[in-house]
């Protein structure tokens, strides 16, 4: 099955639905980037009339697990990923709507290729970077994942 936006978003109705109702949707995915959106409004917002930190979050670790998703299904190998710790900051208020975008699709292919050499557990960093309808950056999220073949 070929991973698309359309079907990520079905995921995410099914298996993230608190993403889901807060307006988390994947925009595009391809072998390096993954972008994902999500829309200030007043499911999503913090007493500061800006969209809530951990929505920001959902949408950052949305464009870079779905990039993940998608190279393990291309490697045809069982491996698992978790999110082992990660980290965020925030340059300006988030409103109207957020694109969340992922660079990191080499990143991944390097880590599987290497889980799968030396059957040993791989993490990385991965980044997304989220900007407002103006391109000015919002917040970026750093994630280090944890990939390792399954027995």
């Amino acid at each position: 099955m070929t991973i698309t936006p359309s079907k990520l978003n079905t995921f995410t109705m099914f298996k993230l639905p608190s993403a889901y109702l807060c307006g988390v949707r994947a925009r595009h995915i391809d072998n390096g980037k993954c972008v994902v959106t999500v829309r200030h409004r007043w499911m999503n917002q913090n007493p500061f009339k800006s969209m809530f930190w951990a929505v920001q979050g959902m949408a950052a670790e949305f464009s870079t697990g779905a990039l993940m998703m998608m190279k393990i299904q291309e490697s045809s190998k069982s491996i698992s990923m978790l999110v082992v710790k990660n980290e965020s900051t925030f340059s300006k208020k988030a409103t109207g709507l957020i694109t969340f975008v992922c660079h990191d699709g080499s990143l991944i292919d390097e880590a599987i290729k290497k889980a799968i050499e030396t059957g040993e557990g791989q993490t990385l960093w991965m980044t997304s970077v989220g900007t407002n309808e103006e391109d000015q950056e919002v917040s970026t999220f750093k994630f280090q994942w944890s990939i390792k073949l399954k027995s």
